[in-house]
């Protein structure tokens, strides 16, 4: 049976080889970024919004990646278009509910596009999450929850209740279907003090998704190697100017030994 750090090194050649193209419906502040990390990794990155190509955009894609940071009423309905459109074709969608949670609007769009498109992960911190319950969830309320580890059995029902794979990330990642638990150690901490890394590891997500058909693999071995990422660049880099530019050369000079060797996953269940 393949292990998880096999799986990374086998996802990631993959990943280099196949180069899928990922449609990003993303945020102003990093999009550029975000962009240049998939091609560093080996992905085709598009950013496309506007409602009037979306459906043909992603029709063509790998997998469609949804982030709420800079959100509009159009970039909404953009997005709701472009998930409906890939959920018909069984392109998977990953989701970053930017900020959910902090207003009304941010949340009721984020639950819109999970009602109406196929979201195949989502991943945010542990409030973005949580935010996302039901009226009726048997979930604890946000503010109960200040960690990824004392959000895991939470995670595990919300999941089951959404039907979708989540992420939560935090200095140690959490990855649940419902049924199976991941952990991910691996990180840096200068990645919190570049803004758009959260982001990033959701495209990272996207990229695998489009090679690995198991969402809780693809997620757990997309968030070990954006994580090994940052601890590469922290050896090369002392503060976050540097980290930014030695990160995206981390995304693309790390090797698939070099992945299998790096992560630090743990199977729970």
């Amino acid at each position: 049976m393949t292990t998880l750090p096999e799986k990374a090194a086998e996802n990631l050649a993959l990943l280099r080889e196949k180069k899928p193209l990922i449609h990003n419906i993303t945020n102003y502040v990093v999009m550029n970024y975000t962009a240049n990390a998939l091609l560093a990794m080996g992905a085709s990155p598009v950013m496309a919004h506007a409602q009037n190509e979306v459906e043909d955009m992603v029709s063509f894609a790998g997998a469609l990646v949804l982030n709420i940071g800079t959100l509009t009423d159009d970039w909404i309905a953009s997005m709701i278009k472009a998930g409906i459109k890939a959920s018909a074709g069984n392109t998977p969608i990953i989701l970053d509910p930017v900020g959910s949670g902090a207003t009304p609007l941010r949340t009721q769009s984020a639950k819109q596009i999970i009602d109406q498109a196929n979201v195949r992960v989502i991943r945010g911190n542990a409030s973005e999450i949580l935010s996302l319950r039901h009226e009726d969830s048997k979930t604890k309320g946000v503010d109960s929850v200040h960690t990824v580890d004392e959000a895991s059995e939470t995670a595990k029902i919300l999941a089951d209740e959404l039907q979708t794979t989540l992420a939560i990330t935090g200095p140690v990642d959490l990855v649940t279907n419902g049924r199976r638990m991941v952990r991910v150690s691996n990180g840096h901490p200068l990645m919190g003090y570049v803004t758009g890394t959260g982001c990033t590891a959701t495209t990272a997500i996207g990229a695998f998704l489009a090679i690995d058909s198991d969402p809780v693999s693809a997620t757990a071995t997309a968030l070990a190697f954006f994580g090994l990422a940052g601890e590469v660049a922290g050896q090369a880099a002392s503060a976050p100017g540097s980290f930014m530019i030695q990160l995206l050369d981390a995304l693309y000079t790390i090797s698939p030994d070099q992945l299998k060797d790096g992560c630090k996953i743990e199977s729970e269940g």
